[in-house]
């Protein structure tokens, strides 16, 4: 069964709570989604590093409920 667009964001959020998550369903089915995922606990931190954690956060999901996932990750920006 595929994972809903809310879920993903709630078990990331639930990981790293500070984290601003975007999901988008890239094909409609429920099964390929991009996700940006932008937290304060990533500064300093190696990209591969950040996306693991974005992983972690989904449990071994991946490959199973949710198919496929683009992700992107960041730190907060300054807005001036």
């Amino acid at each position: 069964m595929p994972m809903e667009a809310q879920a993903i964001e709630a078990l990331i959020v639930a990981a790293i709570p500070d984290a601003v998550v975007e999901i988008t369903d890239l094909a409609g089915d429920g099964d390929h989604y991009a996700a940006r995922v932008v937290s304060e606990t990533f500064r300093g931190k190696p990209r591969i590093a950040q996306q693991r954690a974005v992983y972690a956060a989904l449990g071994g999901r991946m490959g199973g409920e949710l198919h496929a996932l683009q992700l992107t990750t960041g730190v907060p920006t300054l807005q001036a």
